[in-house]
């Protein structure tokens, strides 16, 4: 427990973490990624390379300092966090590695004249609240997937009963459980955490839901990334009848009961959680469904012929595509995203959930425009793959 001298001083490294935070975060990892390699699977090594996990840390570990005396006022942080440990089955004994890293962290990248015993003492402390926060948070999460029907906890076998060409880049994987028996529920929006063994060596990855739930299979659609370990695996190596190691749903950004119109943006592999979302808001048929896809040229478009059908089914279903590149009649517009492609679109009334995601500049953008349009925030839903960041 944190006593009221060690929240003042927590407090009072806020203003060292504002300007130095990255530093640390970055120092915290090359620690100890080298030096404790069974977490390295718990980490996409082209987020450390990018410098976006130290970037998201350090925003987080600010986050926390600021609100050390009023944790509720970290809103959805706590969730997410926990939603992307449960997915990659973050465990209880990995937190002291976590905890030793992050105070030599402290200790050497602030100097013994700032990082005093004291506030090594307060940070250590504060730590072990938010780590006795986490867990309990994920071992409620843990229990209670294992509990439900079809679920389960830790890896489970699962067969690739499918392997199908949605575009030059996406490639979807059906997924069946190997032993037969049916799984665990989701939300559309949430993701897959799958384990792989590829040179030799562990990698962990989310992968979002790209189907709605039936209780007997998930589906996955994978971008290929250029130099991408895991994406160029699954595209090149992984083939129909394979088993792959497969963990729980998880994830916060899902799809909310409503009655309100859906609006669906997504840009690129973004599309895939939306997909979930607007096949299981068909389903129930109570709500107007407008799905607008931005994406480079037609040979990048996949589930064109799912949209289409979709549309052809479906009275209140619409949607629009836009090119970046390409021919006028291939597409409903062309060029990149603009506020009057949503204006287009969107009822008048500011009445719509608006759920989107794709890149981070896509939704940096989206955000803008929704903001000017005068969308309230409430209203205004995003995910991001990867490391969450700040769209400014």
């Amino acid at each position: 427990m944190l006593t009221t001298d060690q929240t003042a001083i927590i407090k009072s490294t806020v203003s060292i973490l504002e300007t130095g935070g990255e530093a640390l975060t970055t120092h915290f990892y090359k620690t100890m990624l080298a030096e404790y390699p069974q977490v390295q699977p718990l980490f996409n090594q082209a987020h450390q390379a990018s410098g976006a996990q130290p970037r998201a840390l350090a925003n987080g570990v600010l986050m926390y300092a600021k609100n050390i005396d009023k944790l509720q006022e970290l809103g959805p942080l706590a969730a997410q966090i926990v939603n992307k440990h449960v997915a990659l089955q973050v465990l209880p004994e990995y937190y002291p590695i976590v905890e030793a890293c992050l105070l030599r962290a402290i200790r050497e990248v602030l100097g013994a004249d700032i990082a005093t015993d004291l506030v090594i003492d307060a940070w250590a402390a504060a730590y072990q609240q938010l780590a006795d926060l986490l867990i309990s948070a994920e071992e409620k999460i843990y229990d209670q997937l294992a509990a439900a029907p079809g679920g389960w906890r830790g890896a489970r076998a699962f067969r690739v009963t499918k392997k199908t060409t949605e575009s030059l880049e996406i490639t979807s994987f059906y997924l069946e459980p190997a032993d037969g028996q049916s799984v665990v529920g989701f939300v559309p929006g949430q993701y897959l955490g799958l384990r792989f063994t590829i040179e030799g060596q562990e990698v962990r990855r989310n992968y979002s839901l790209s189907a709605a739930p039936n209780g007997r299979s998930y589906r996955i659609s994978v971008k290929r990334e250029p130099g991408g370990l895991v994406s160029n695996f699954l595209h090149d190596k992984v083939s129909e009848g394979d088993t792959l190691d497969v963990f729980p749903p998880a994830g916060e950004f899902v799809l909310q009961d409503s009655g309100n119109p859906l609006v669906l943006i997504s840009g690129g592999v973004g599309i895939t959680p939306t997909l979930a979302m607007a096949e299981a808001a068909l389903a129930q048929g109570n709500r107007e469904v407008i799905f607008l896809h931005y994406v480079r040229n037609k040979a990048a478009h996949a589930f064109e012929k799912t949209l289409k059908e979709w549309a052809a089914c479906y009275p209140n279903f619409r949607y629009f595509v836009v090119f970046e590149h390409g021919e006028q009649d291939q597409a409903h517009a062309l060029g990149r995203p603009a506020i009057e492609h949503l204006q287009s679109v969107m009822p008048p009334d500011l009445s719509s959930d608006v759920y989107f995601l794709g890149p981070k500049p896509f939704m940096a953008a989206i955000k803008k425009f929704l903001t000017a349009l005068g969308l309230p925030g409430e209203r205004c839903r995003y995910e991001f793959f990867g490391p969450a960041e700040a769209l400014g």
